[in-house]
């Protein structure tokens, strides 16, 4: 797998640097190497997020490695950064010859002045459409690229949520914490239920408690 794994993204590293000259400075490409997931990041083409070669994934890179050879193409969705940009992004899942999944190649374009631009459009014509920016149930994905600022972010949605820190939550609250840190694929990497635990004020042996409860498809201790 190693070899044609180096194949197949040696020859995607031009192909990146010319769909994001394609697209502009509003574009960037990125392609991800899941053999090494906390340095996922092999080539960066534009700038749009500020990763470089060498960061982890986001949250949203989690998802399709936890899919594994499940993971589909997303095409065209929308997300905002931590900063308010609005994103229109697309996924698109990368396999060796045996259809084993070894990475991704990303693509984000930054749609944040098309945005305001239809806003100043639809003043203009007395119209009413609402900023993509300000829509509520637009995703906020922490493209850091640090697996610990990744991580914790994921944490501090539940402690929003639930307008409580993590370390005080019941144990269904936690249970469901879990679960949405199970769903979005954190799991997928080693050490990462240490980090978990410590975020989460309990022992390793009492996260993994809860993801037996889950496993098992029971909600009580």
């Amino acid at each position: 797998m190693t070899d044609t794994a180096d194949a197949v993204f040696a020859a995607l590293v031009p192909v990146i640097d010319g769909i994001a000259g394609t697209f502009g400075r509003s574009c960037e490409v990125v392609l991800h190497d899941y053999r090494d997931p906390e340095r996922s990041v092999v080539a960066v083409a534009g700038s749009v997020t500020g990763r470089e070669a060498g960061d982890t994934m986001s949250e949203i890179g989690l998802r399709v490695l936890s899919a594994g050879d499940d993971a589909r193409n997303e095409i065209g969705y929308l997300t905002r950064t931590e900063d308010g940009h609005v994103l229109r992004s697309t996924t698109l899942p990368l396999r060796d010859t045996d259809g084993t999944l070894i990475g991704a190649l990303c693509i984000n374009v930054d749609i944040s002045a098309i945005d305001r631009a239809a806003g100043v459009l639809s003043d203009l014509l007395g119209l009413s459409a609402p900023s993509l920016g300000q829509a509520p149930a637009l995703p906020t994905t922490n493209l850091s690229g640090d697996m610990d600022q990744v991580i914790d972010s994921l944490v501090e949605r539940a402690e929003r949520a639930n307008a409580v820190p993590v370390t005080a939550l019941d144990r269904e609250q936690r249970l469901e914490l879990v679960r949405s840190l199970h769903d979005a694929g954190v799991f997928a990497l080693r050490g990462t239920p240490a980090r978990i635990a410590k975020r989460l004020g309990i022992s390793r042996a009492g996260l993994y408690n809860d993801l037996a409860t889950l496993k098992n498809g029971s909600r009580q201790p």
